[in-house]
């Protein structure tokens, strides 16, 4: 992980200067959860953008909490939250899932992260065990950080974690290329450019509705992903 350099004279960012945001496919069950709970942390404050490819009632239920919700038709996990980060509007930016695994009341830690200097800030769900994950997926994860690890030359413990903070002008820096295998990429990127970059260690909970990824398939893009970045920004 690289080391953080103090700014000078920056000023705090708060509540205010948050934007959360996510893609959302049929969820649901889980949607009003979420915003409800970034909506209780924040206390309103912080803008909300969701990209939605569903066909249920998920963005009646985001819009109804406040969200602003992208209608576009389903074209996978990167699209979608590529979408969402490049539509945010406030300077400070967390990503999150809409299915209710990721702490919204950890968010203040993460803006604390970034208020301290850092450009990205990544929730380690593995650190803790995430054991509400399933275990070929937990072990995948372990996998996908250990290959990331060799691969950079730099330690990192969650690769394909979706709770993170980045600060706007990184997002609007890099040229994001991948799609099952964003989240991973989003780390990526910034590490090998020498930005500032911290993990924290997150509770994970369990999934409220059924996932979209096929774990081999998507394991498969996710590894493919990871190795292509690398090489790129090893060679750049």
């Amino acid at each position: 992980m690289s080391q953080q350099r103090h700014r000078e004279d920056e000023d705090r960012f708060t509540f205010d200067d948050l934007s959360v945001v996510m893609g959302t496919y049929n969820e649901e069950e889980a949607i009003g959860t979420v915003l409800a709970d970034v909506d209780d942390v924040t206390g309103g404050r912080a803008e909300v953008v969701c990209v939605d490819g569903s066909d249920d009632r998920t963005p009646e239920i985001a819009r109804d909490h406040g969200a602003r919700v992208i209608e576009q038709e389903p074209q996978g996990y990167g699209v979608a939250v590529r979408e969402a980060l490049l539509a945010a509007e406030n300077p400070v930016i967390v990503t999150t899932d809409c299915d209710d695994t990721y702490p919204m009341e950890r968010l203040p830690d993460f803006l604390d992260r970034i208020n301290e200097g850092y450009d990205v800030v990544s929730g380690d769900r593995l650190y803790y065990g995430a054991e509400t994950m399933p275990a070929f997926n937990r072990f995948g994860n372990h996998a996908f950080a250990a290959l990331s690890s060799l691969l950079m030359g730099d330690r990192v413990h969650d690769t394909t974690t979706g709770m993170r903070a980045y600060r706007r002008e990184l997002i609007e820096k890099i040229e994001w290329t991948e799609n099952t295998g964003l989240s991973a990429e989003l780390l990526i990127r910034p590490l090998m450019r020498e930005y500032d970059v911290c993990e924290i260690p997150i509770e994970y909970g369990e999934r409220a509705g059924e996932t979209k990824l096929d774990p081999i398939s998507g394991g498969y893009a996710i590894a493919k992903s990871i190795v292509t970045v690398c090489l790129e920004e090893r060679f750049r």
